[in-house]
């Protein structure tokens, strides 16, 4: 096991590596010059050229990319050009708000996904069958922000149930209770194609599951359903979907940049859109190959997992 953690750990260097040169290419040929944004329409040729060089932006491509990446090598991220603070100290402020957003997305999606595909394969070609089929059909059609938008709509304009915006409450705010309440539209907007697709998974892994002469054997012999269900067949079908579920909580990363700029939570994915609108180029790299990283990580983690689970695969 140790061996296989520490040969998929190397494995993960040259992904980091290509990532990092992939998000700089990308960042180097969107338009605009970052010195113009920060000194304005009305700066000067000679303070043009001045800022420039203080940030590096005066030498080759190549070489400002090796500069970033030894940086980054020794935990220096940079600067933020508009925000004038460490990127790293950003970055690691605004995740914090983004795992507790991905996390209980995450957590919902994984809880509604299996237990819809348990009682979808259990109940094959019945009415949950379809009516589950249905709802995960259209969940996993539906954009994540544009379900967003009409829970807004919904359930803050029409209902005033649940806030429209940000975090926490703008006075007298913070508090446990004030976080849930604000995080209940986001998290749920941001769960529903994850778990579309952890359903659709679970309902394929268990009937093929289901079928197995080891299931018809412990029927065979007196074994109530709940328990050939839970205790025989999803144990193993549980093994076949860690690995999309760690896929699904990248996805789920990536998507909150997108139902944090619809709900203005204060997370890494808006940190994201004001940056690239103010073109800060240390600011958006970092924060990109933290969302990057995070991606790798999570399906590294899932693959040491199943690893560990399946002997077969350890065989």
């Amino acid at each position: 096991m140790l061996r296989y953690a520490l040969r998929r750990l190397l494995m993960i260097l040259p992904v980091l590596l290509g990532l990092s040169l992939i998000v700089f290419a990308i960042m180097s040929l969107i338009p605009g010059d970052p010195a113009r944004a920060i000194l304005g329409s009305y700066a000067t040729p000679e303070n043009l050229a001045e800022l420039r060089a203080d940030l590096g932006l005066d030498l080759p491509a190549p070489q400002q990319y090796l500069v970033w990446l030894g940086n980054i090598l020794q935990g220096d991220l940079g600067r933020s050009y508009s925000l004038n603070r460490p990127v790293l100290d950003e970055v690691l402020e605004r995740f914090g708000a983004t795992l507790i957003l991905a996390g209980t997305a995450l957590v919902i999606c994984i809880v509604v996904g299996v237990a819809a595909g348990i009682v979808s394969a259990v109940r094959q070609y019945g009415w949950s069958d379809r009516i589950i089929t249905l709802l995960v059909l259209v969940g996993i059609s539906v954009p994540a922000f544009w379900l967003g938008m009409l829970m807004i709509l919904a359930f803050a304009v029409e209902l005033r149930w649940f806030p429209a915006s940000g975090m926490t409450a703008v006075y007298g705010g913070g508090g446990v209770l004030d976080i849930l309440h604000h995080l209940v539209l986001p998290a749920l907007a941001l769960a529903v194609v994850a778990a579309g697709v952890i359903a659709r998974l679970t309902r394929s892994n268990m009937l093929e599951v289901m079928r197995q002469d080891y299931i018809r054997t412990a029927r065979a012999k007196g074994l109530g359903e709940g328990r050939v269900v839970m205790r025989h067949a999803f144990k193993v079908a549980l093994v076949n979907l860690i690995p999309v579920i760690g896929v699904q909580a990248g996805f789920v990363i990536g998507g909150a940049v997108y139902i944090e700029t619809v709900f203005q939570w204060p997370g890494i994915g808006r940190m994201l859109v004001n940056a690239i609108s103010t073109r800060d180029l240390l600011l958006v790299q970092g924060g990109v190959l933290v969302v990057a990283a995070s991606y790798v990580l999570f399906n590294l983690f899932a693959d040491l997992l199943q690893h560990w689970l399946d002997p077969r695969i350890r065989a």
